[in-house]
């Protein structure tokens, strides 16, 4: 089978809600990191294959196949088309996925995998929203199957991350902590420069606004969200606005346009779970991934886990056993934000970034995604 390969990585800073980025519109955000791509590698424009963002929410100004408005919103090629992904957070990583599968059958060459989110502007479950006046709550409990199945309590992210935090024995001192953390290490990364070279700067916002000068008394007085008794803001990733992009090509790409790779997709793979507990899929999806790939975990140089609650991977260490030093090393959603549509790519750029720093071999990443769903993408750095 042909190999996919990874050219290149970027993305804008994270914008913390009404920040920044706040009013920029998601076309020009999402245009910002393709005409970068596109002027970083050489490629004539009209050459790229297809275009594949991941975007949640896909209403008002990320309407429209959002994909295909940023390219053209950047002033790239008419004949270059897009297609929008929605894996709910994994949207851009899947978009990895689609891009590599179309690499490995030999069907195109080059192609962009990224995604976008303006989440000041379209807040995120704004879709279900604006369908509440056509007399629609939810997806889910109008569905005569779902209810016979799952009754007619529908999912919720925050009684997932409770529910995780309980099935696990994770105290709220052990989230905080674990969240503290993630702040500390993402202010680290920033007073070291670690993200510069995968940041390309946006309206005068040069770096992540999200990060916090917080402390464990602080979030400790922080309340409890929707019923829960453990989980608080303190503990739950950053609504923010950002894009995302990476430029996958062919070996024949590689020659015929005189690129280096910096690394190669070496495993792609996607399971699910119960939806109710919407979160926990991270756990068999990364063992699934092992197997298949025939790996363990020590061959896994380092772990970019989303942070959508701290409970995930808190949850997500203790079963697989693995090293937190060596996971999210720059901080995570919790710290860095959790731009829904763009995360997938976000934290594969700076998972590419860190294994080149660190000269680590293998990156293994995944996350979390509505309805149960985790994507694993296995990165080898070249």
């Amino acid at each position: 089978m042909a190999e996919a390969y990874i050219v290149d990585a970027l993305r804008s800073p994270t914008g913390r809600r009404k920040g920044g980025l706040a009013h920029v519109h998601g076309a020009d955000l999402g245009a910002h990191v393709l005409r970068q791509l596109v002027e970083r590698n050489g490629i004539p424009d009209n050459e790229y294959d297809d275009v594949l963002f991941g975007c949640v929410d896909t209403i008002g100004p990320l309407a429209g196949d959002i994909a295909r408005t940023c390219w053209l919103a950047a002033g790239l090629s008419d004949e270059v088309p897009g297609t929008t992904i929605d894996r709910q957070c994994g949207s851009s990583q899947q978009s990895v996925h689609f891009a590599a599968q179309a690499i490995m059958s030999g069907t195109m060459d080059v192609v962009v995998a990224g995604g976008v989110q303006t989440m000041t502007q379209i807040p995120i479950s704004s879709a279900m929203m604006a369908a509440e006046p056509l007399g629609f709550s939810d997806p889910f409990t109008g569905s005569k199957g779902w209810v016979a199945r799952y009754g007619d309590q529908p999912p919720t992210q925050f009684r997932s991350a409770q529910m995780i935090a309980d099935k696990w024995n994770l105290s709220r001192r052990e989230l905080e902590e674990f969240s503290y953390d993630s702040h500390q290490r993402a202010l680290r990364a920033i007073a070291e420069g670690r993200f510069d070279r995968e940041i390309v700067p946006l309206e005068g916002v040069t770096m992540d606004e999200t990060p916090r000068d917080t402390s464990l008394e602080k979030m400790a007085e922080l309340d409890f969200l929707f019923g829960c008794d453990k989980v608080t803001a303190g503990v739950s990733s950053q609504t923010c606005d950002a894009s995302s992009a990476m430029l996958i090509v062919s070996e024949q790409a590689l020659k015929r346009y005189n690129l280096t790779p910096r690394a190669r997709i070496h495993h792609i793979s996607v399971r699910a779970e119960d939806p109710i507990w919407m979160l926990t899929a991270p756990i068999p999806a990364t063992r699934y991934a092992l197997k298949k790939a025939g790996m363990t975990m020590n061959d896994i140089d380092l772990v970019e886990i989303n942070e959508a609650f701290a409970s995930v991977p808190l949850a997500w260490l203790k079963e697989l056993d693995y090293d937190h030093a060596k996971t999210n090393v720059n901080g995570g959603a919790i710290a860095l934000g959790h731009p829904l549509g763009a995360t997938g790519t976000k934290l594969m750029t700076t998972l590419l970034h860190e294994l080149e720093r660190t000269g680590g071999r293998y990156g293994l990443q995944t996350m979390c995604e509505g309805g149960g769903q985790a994507n694993v993408t296995i990165i080898e750095k070249l």
